[in-house]
């Protein structure tokens, strides 16, 4: 077992974890109210229409709608959210067809029983024939 840490041991251990940072949800995306759309440290893209700011920088919809990203003459970039465009459709109303009138027919039933019928009659076999079936001959 070694008794010295070894060289280069205290220059190591400060890589730190990742951020996260990027675009979360791209231009042409469809987007809810809420839902976060770049995490950015600083303003490398800024809010524009329907579209907010946090603390962090970190930008965020305001309204449903299909992201947008441009660049103005500013030559900076903007976020922006279009918002969707909801047209009520109004369905004609289905016509009924006219309802069929059926007539009830009186049909008269004579009941009549039907002829009783006798069961088949049974064979008569001999009784010898039936033991030599039985008994294998030899």
């Amino acid at each position: 077992m070694a008794h010295k840490k070894g060289a280069g041991s205290s220059k190591n251990g400060r890589e730190s974890h990742s951020k996260r940072l990027g675009i979360k949800v791209f231009g042409g995306q469809l987007a809810i109210a809420g839902n976060i759309l770049v995490r950015q440290r600083g303003t490398k893209h800024h809010p524009d229409k329907g579209v907010g700011i946090g603390k962090d920088h970190t930008l965020f919809a305001l309204v449903d709608g299909t992201v947008v990203f441009r660049k103005k003459a500013d030559n900076k970039s903007y976020v922006s959210i279009l918002p969707y465009v909801e047209t009520e459709v109004v369905a004609e109303p289905v016509k009924k067809a006219p309802a069929a009138k059926k007539e009830a027919v009186a049909v008269d039933v004579v009941s009549e029983e039907a002829p009783a019928k006798k069961a088949p009659a049974k064979k008569a076999t001999k009784k010898e024939e039936t033991t030599e079936e039985a008994a294998p001959a030899e």
